[in-house]
């Protein structure tokens, strides 16, 4: 094998960055980027069609959650296993065939006659989220050290964006168009990003795959993922001490404990476990997992306040509307991180970006009575996700090989999706607990939440204060 072939460290792919480039040509970062924005946007357009799909198909609003839940649940199930299919010399092939999967679940919701067949096409579309860690393997490997550090944390940050950017375009089709008119743009777009990726994603390098897939450990982790999920799901209706979430819970304890003992003994684990032992890596999944939690916690009494009579009163229109600025200020911060690390030290990146979104959720929960305060609040939630989510990834790019990238980044993403559930619950339960039981909480509980949540962000910068000051240097995050 000659020098030029050879992958030489694991944080420099190729020995001359600059011929790869030109051979992968300049829509290769536009492409991840697309395929990153259209799979967040469309993993968030069940949120806004609520109300017109319960009315469209004569169903409750608990019903038609599904067609958002749906989604979540089988990205956070499929993503170890997408991941470690991608470390390896099929990730464009793992890649295009997701990105197929993604456009077909878009023509089925579309063309539903039914609520269930519409929340079938939503799950097929949930493939979508798993997706994300191999855009940022592929810019790892392809692409210089500096520039592909870059890369990945614009994608990862892309999530934000496309959730704030997918509310109020999903709010203007669906009044127009309605929801299949939603569904439709959702689909096109998938099929873009099919088409691009079949075009300008180039093959890998690898001509080897990383080990026997350990399809065991995909139905034990997967199984687990889901069940708990599926428990914190539970818990938003049933409460935390309802027989089914304990159930759940039961269940997913079980089933994660087996699969952790067989990845822990196995030669090619389906998710390296091990590599948590590493300060970074395990900053980076318990922030996200607790980070998730809060945000998802906040965002979604931020978009409910906006509308409900004792907050604003606003449209859906104009609650995806103070979402925007979420997208802008996101994009914005992802920009000043390397000025915000080279002054202050890469460690206080994510506890800078913690802070953010915990004064964010503050002032959203005690001030904000107006629209423009709700994006005012949205925009420096926005900062809060540009420094935060945009460091994390650095984190377990700098402890992980080359070929591990994807699983471990795939790991990452289940945190974030563990954390983000778990978030939806918490709301419901927070609310309950300081309006007294009532069934339709008043404005102070939801301040007191947002509060709470606020404070959740600010346990996320401590922790991951404490375990990368475990690293022994400052380039933490940098």
């Amino acid at each position: 094998m000659t020098k030029t072939a050879t992958l030489t460290t694991r944080d420099a792919p190729v020995d001359d960055p600059a011929a790869r480039m030109r051979a992968v040509g300049r829509a290769f970062v536009p492409t991840l980027i697309a395929i990153g924005l259209v799979t967040s946007v469309v993993s968030a357009l069940g949120a806004p069609l609520i109300p017109t799909l319960a009315t469209e198909y004569h169903q409750s609003l608990q019903a038609t959650q599904w067609s958002l839940t749906a989604p979540m649940l089988v990205g956070a199930m499929v993503s170890p296993l997408v991941g470690r299919l991608g470390d390896g010399p099929h990730r464009r092939t793992v890649l295009i065939a997701c990105l197929a999967i993604v456009t077909a679940g878009g023509a089925i919701a579309a063309l539903a006659p039914g609520l269930w067949v519409l929340v079938t096409g939503r799950a097929l579309q949930g493939v979508g989220l798993a997706l994300m860690p191999l855009t940022m393997a592929s810019a790892r490997e392809h692409l210089a050290t500096l520039r592909s550090g870059e890369v990945i944390a614009t994608l990862s940050v892309v999530a934000a964006v496309g959730v704030g950017l997918g509310y109020p375009i999903t709010g203007f089709v669906a009044d127009h168009g309605g929801a299949a008119g939603a569904f439709w743009l959702g689909t096109a777009a998938s099929a873009v990003c099919l088409a691009l990726a079949a075009m300008y994603v180039p093959r890998p390098t690898a001509r080897t795959a990383p080990g026997r897939l350990d399809w065991w450990g995909a139905l034990t982790i997967g199984g687990g993922v889901l069940a708990l999920l599926l428990a914190f799901e539970r818990a938003t209706d049933g409460g935390w001490t309802s027989p089914g979430t304990l159930a759940g819970m039961a269940l997913a304890a079980v089933l994660l404990a087996v699969a952790t003992r067989r990845e822990l003994r196995i030669d090619a684990p389906l998710v390296e476990l091990r590599l948590l032992r590493h300060p970074g890596v395990l900053a980076a999944n318990v922030t996200a997992l607790v980070l998730g939690t809060a945000m998802y916690l906040g965002i979604s009494l931020m978009t409910q306040l906006v509308q409900l009579p004792i907050g604003m009163g606003e449209s859906v229109f104009v609650a995806g509307l103070c979402l925007v600025p979420l997208s802008v200020t996101s994009l914005a911060a992802n920009r000043m991180v390397p000025l915000v690390s080279a002054t202050l030290g890469a460690r206080a990146v994510i506890p800078l970006g913690t802070s953010l979104l915990a004064a964010a959720l503050a002032y959203f929960g005690v001030l904000a009575d107006t629209a423009w305060k709700a994006g005012a609040a949205m925009g420096l939630v926005g900062l809060g996700v540009g420094f935060t989510f945009a460091a994390m990834p650095s984190l377990i790019v700098k402890a992980v090989p080359l070929r591990e990238t994807a699983s471990a980044m795939s790991f990452y993403q289940v945190a974030r999706y563990l954390g983000f559930s778990f978030g939806a619950g918490l709301a419901v339960t927070l609310l309950r607990v300081f309006g007294d039981g009532a069934v339709s909480p008043g404005r102070d509980a939801y301040a007191a939440t947002c509060v709470t949540g606020g404070l959740l962000c600010l346990v996320a910068g401590a922790i991951c204060w404490v375990l990368t000051g475990r690293t022994g240097s400052d380039q933490a995050a940098g």
